[in-house]
């Protein structure tokens, strides 16, 4: 743990970055990231609050009691904040408790999301997992996403994503876990391939998904909007 103060210059952030509490209801207020100033939907942020003890506990579910701090799903954004004498302090207006790896704690826990929703889906029958059976669902039915582990060998990658390409035109396709974590979503040891079929799970994913994709800054990756296809 190390310890942020505030800025004993006496010029700290006279900006109140503090929330009024858990987010409520449906609506998708937007909040300013502590890190960026930059005004975001509370979906693509990730929010903070300040325990008993004066730690920094991540809130990924925006869920937990108090008031919070919120910052961009961005890994570079919240290392920023943890190497600043005063980062969380300045939003917290106090002094507060930071834990060295808090940048692979928000990464760990965004990671369980997605598998969390994953399995649900599968659970639910909505996953379908192996090449051949991928390759035979998507001649069905347009699919919600692909799933194709980062570290899966590229020509089977291109060959599922090709054909998704060629039939519908323009698709989703998830690349920002590998093939263990994949595997970890639905018991097993290792997955390249998978699909989410369209339905009830595919906005849970997403939005989990979304945060996943750009904490970890894959910006060389095939999925920036969302979707793949031709003239993308």
């Amino acid at each position: 743990m190390t310890t942020q103060s505030l800025d004993e210059s006496g010029n700290d952030d006279t900006i109140d970055w503090l929330d009024n509490g858990p987010v409520k209801g449906k609506s998708a207020p937007t909040r300013m990231c502590l890190a960026t100033r930059e005004h975001m939907p509370v979906s693509r942020l990730i929010r903070f609050v300040r325990s008993p003890d004066g730690d920094v506990v991540p809130d990924l579910a925006a869920k937990l009691p108090g008031r919070g701090v919120w910052v961009r799903a961005d890994r570079d954004a919240l290392a920023g904040l943890l190497t600043s004498k005063s980062g969380f302090a300045r939003g917290f207006k106090q002094s507060v408790q930071v834990s060295e790896d808090l940048v692979e704690q928000v990464d760990l826990q965004l990671l369980q999301r997605c598998q969390a929703s994953l399995g649900l889906a599968k659970r639910s029958g909505a996953i379908i997992l192996g090449f051949d059976q991928v390759r035979n669902e998507l001649q069905k039915r347009r699919p919600g996403w692909l799933l194709e582990a980062s570290d899966g060998a590229q020509d089977g990658r291109r060959r599922i994503v090709g054909l998704a390409v060629a039939l519908y035109e323009r698709v989703r396709v998830a690349t920002a876990l590998a093939g263990e974590e994949l595997g970890m979503a639905f018991g097993r040891d290792h997955v390249v391939h998978g699909l989410l079929k369209t339905g009830q799970f595919t906005d849970v994913w997403t939005k989990d998904y979304r945060r996943l994709y750009e904490f970890r800054r894959l910006t060389d990756d095939v999925w920036v909007s969302g979707t793949v296809g031709k003239n993308v």
